[in-house]
C-alpha cells in the first residue's frame, strides 16, 4: 500500500523546537578516561551551560582553598572567620590583591603560591575555550517542523523547507537527505540502514533566504509503498544535512536536522511567505515559515 492521503493537520501556534537529535545512542564500555574528550565537551556546550560549569568550578575552587586556609589556623593576616578566608581565596586565584589580608604563616604562603598559579592556568585555559567558542564560525538555519508529502502532476512529492537566519550568505550549499530505518535481512538480523534520497535539487549556490527540499516517492524511492504505521514501526527517520561555505568567515558550516513519522502531514504545503510590498520591495516573512495550508488555497498577502 502507497503513501496516501492522512487527516489534515495544521501546526499552528507550536513553538519553534531545536532541531532533533538524528542519533541518540547510550555508549557502554568504550573504555575511555572521564576526561579526554574535555575539551570537546565544553566546546559542544551552549553558552549558558559552558559559563555555569565555569562559576561552578570557580566558586568550588574558592571553597577548597578557603577550607585548607581554615585548616592552617591563624595564617591569613585581616581573616576573622571562614567568610574572609574565602573571599581571600577569590582576591589569591584572581591576584587583585586589595592588601587587606595577607598570608603570615609558610603554609599560608605555599597555599598562596599553589592557587596563585592555579589561577593563571585557569585563566589561560578558560580565555582560550572562549576564544575559541567565539570564533567557531556556525550555520543559523531554521527548519521547518513539518514534512509535507502532497501529489502535484500525477507525481507524489516529499517536501520540507531551511532558512537561512541570519543577513549572510552561505555559498555552495550542498544538502544531503537519507532515510535511516531498522531492516530485517534474509537470515532474520535487524539492522539500522541508511538510504540516500534522491532531490530534484541537492546544490545551492548561494543560500541567501529559503529553501525547498523535494524527493519524488516512485519506485526507486526507499519510501515507496510504506504506510505511515510500517514507518513507525521499522524506526523511520528522515534526515537532513546541510553544509556551506560561510561568507564572512570563509569556512565550512554545517547544519542537521531529524524528522520522525508524526512529523509528517499529507495533502498539505507550505505557505507562500516571498511577496513584494506596495512599495515594490520583495520580503520573506517568517512568521509564517512553519504555517502549512490546504492544497490549492491561495496566500497570497501572507
Amino acid at each position: 500500500m502507497s503513501i496516501v492521503s492522512a487527516p489534515l493537520y495544521t501546526p499552528a501556534g507550536m513553538a519553534r523546537r531545536r532541531p532533533s537529535i538524528v542519533v541518540g545512542v547510550e555508549r557502554r564500555n568504550i573504555g575511555r578516561a572521564p576526561l579526554a574528550d574535555l575539551y570537546h565537551y565544553l566546546m559542544a556546550r551552549s553558552w549558558s551551560r559552558l559559563l555555569g560549569l565555569v562559576a561552578t568550578v570557580y566558586i568550588l575552587a574558592n571553597l577548597l582553598f578557603a577550607v585548607l586556609y581554615d585548616l592552617g589556623g591563624d595564617c591569613v593576616t585581616g581573616a576573622a572567620r571562614f567568610r574572609d578566608l574565602f573571599f581571600f581565596s577569590v582576591h589569591t586565584l584572581s591576584t587583585i590583591g586589595y592588601g587587606t589580608m595577607a598570608p603570615k604563616t609558610t603554609y599560608a604562603n605555599v597555599l598562596v603560591t599553589i592557587e596563585a598559579f592555579s589561577g593563571t592556568l585557569f585563566v589561560a585555559l578558560l580565555t582560550g575555550l572562549v576564544f575559541a567558542k567565539f570564533s567557531r564560525p556556525t550555520a543559523r538555519v531554521m527548519w521547518s517542523k513539518n514534512v509535507v508529502i502532497v501529489e502535484r502532476a500525477g507525481r507524489r512529492l516529499l517536501q520540507f523547507r531551511m532558512a537561512n537566519e541570519r543577513a549572510n550568505q552561505i555559498v555552495e550549499a550542498q544538502l544531503r537527505v537519507a532515510v535511516a530505518r531498522t531492516e530485517v535481512t534474509a537470515d532474520g538480523e535487524r539492522q539500522r540502514r541508511f538510504h540516500d534520497l534522491k532531490l530534484q535539487r541537492d546544490r545551492n549556490v548561494i543560500f541567501v533566504l529559503t529553501w525547498t527540499a523535494v524527493h519524488e516517492i516512485d519506485e526507486a524511492s526507499p519510501l515507496a509503498g510504506m504506510t505511515l504505521e510500517e514507518m513507525k514501526e521499522s524506526g523511520v527517520q528522515l534526515i537532513g544535512s546541510l553544509i556551506g561555505l560561510d561568507e564572512t568567515f570563509s569556512q565550512q558550516v554545517h547544519s542537521r536536522h531529524g524528522y520522525d513519522p508524526a512529523d509528517f502531514v499529507y495533502d498539505m504545503r507550505f505557505a507562500d511567505i516571498i511577496g513584494i510590498d506596495g512599495d515594490g520591495v520583495r520580503y520573506v516573512d517568517y512568521a509564517h515559515f512553519d504555517k502549512l495550508v490546504p492544497m490549492g488555497t491561495k496566500t497570497e498577502g501572507i
